[in-house]
């Protein structure tokens, strides 16, 4: 099976996962790969080595393949590594799937983006094509795919003309916070919460991330997801060494499965609000005890005041 479709790859300091992601690939055989690599952390004995051997593997690339490649000498971080890596290769392409070091994919996951991708270039409705879908098999579909509200990027594709309306420093979070513009897009009171929560955090600076920001930048421009009708890709990195995927989880259960070709296409363009909500109470979105931001903050102002008055400081608040 041959893809032309360029592959973005990004990898750090796992030779083991990312040896593993790179046999998906050489069996896809895209026409071009990107590979895009942060460099070692100075406090961190071994990432010199770590990083060095992980490099090393794209050397194994064995096809008719053009091969470009953006490594940082210093570490940048999940941030701005991963965002900045993205930008650089959308300088160079218009469309490519993404795979980072821990996403093994199934082979269908290939043909499936590059007939989606393909399908909906000129549709700006639809911003992503999503290899994963994590409805535990609890929700059938007679079509291959359906669209979505949630950015799932464990193995996913987009075009030049999506990633352009990536916001990673969310401008405009303030302004959507207190118009509350993003409830329209989740039905529960805890799911609003949830999200809103996550966002202020990122906006915040306390989660050195890029994918908050993503789905951000999705939902301020009403956009929608792919979500297949299986999932497709397996996350291999949830152990100790990661960045964020440190433990199990309920995700690091589900396996990679192989979706049926030709697809079936959904007859209509729509978010499929039933299994976002089903998926939203299932990985618990919709089951969130966070306090809103507007709630978290007099929450936190009211516990200064008393904190103060016990230590004698707060007669004038």
């Amino acid at each position: 099976m041959t893809t032309t479709l360029p592959v973005i790859f990004i990898i750090f300091n796992r030779p083991d996962t990312t040896s593993q992601v790179f046999e998906t690939i050489r069996a896809a055989k895209p026409s071009k790969l990107l590979v895009v690599a942060d460099g070692p952390r100075a406090n961190r004995p071994g990432d010199v080595e770590k990083c060095a051997a992980t490099r090393t593997i794209i050397d194994e690339v064995d096809w008719d393949c053009e091969v470009q490649t953006e490594f940082s000498e210093t570490n940048l971080g999940c941030r701005l590594r991963v965002s900045s890596g993205i930008t650089w290769a959308f300088e160079r392409v218009d469309k490519a799937i993404i795979l980072e070091d821990d996403c093994v994919a199934s082979a269908s996951f290939f043909p499936y983006c590059a007939d989606l991708l393909d399908r909906y270039e000129s549709d700006e409705r639809v911003m992503m094509v999503s290899g994963n879908n994590f409805l535990f098999g609890h929700a059938a579909t007679a079509d291959s795919y359906y669209f979505s509200r949630y950015s799932h990027i464990w193995g996913w594709a987009t075009w030049r003309r999506a990633w352009a309306t990536y916001d990673l420093d969310m401008t405009r979070w303030p302004e959507i916070r207190d118009r509350k513009l993003f409830d329209q897009f989740f039905p529960k009171m805890s799911e609003r919460s949830y999200w809103e929560s996550i966002f202020q955090s990122v906006y915040d600076g306390n989660i050195d991330t890029w994918d908050y920001q993503w789905a951000y930048s999705m939902l301020a421009n009403s956009g929608l997801s792919i979500a297949p009708a299986q999932n497709l890709v397996r996350n291999i990195g949830f152990q100790s060494g990661a960045t964020h995927t440190t433990g199990d989880t309920i995700y690091s259960s589900l396996r990679a499965a192989e979706l049926g070709m030709p697809l079936t296409h959904p007859a209509t363009v729509l978010a499929s609000s039933d299994k976002d909500g089903l998926e939203a109470r299932l990985c618990g979105f919709a089951n969130s005890k966070a306090l809103p931001y507007r709630l978290n903050k007099y929450a936190a102002s009211a516990l200064k005041r008393l904190a103060r008055r016990a230590t004698g400081h707060g007669q004038n608040l």
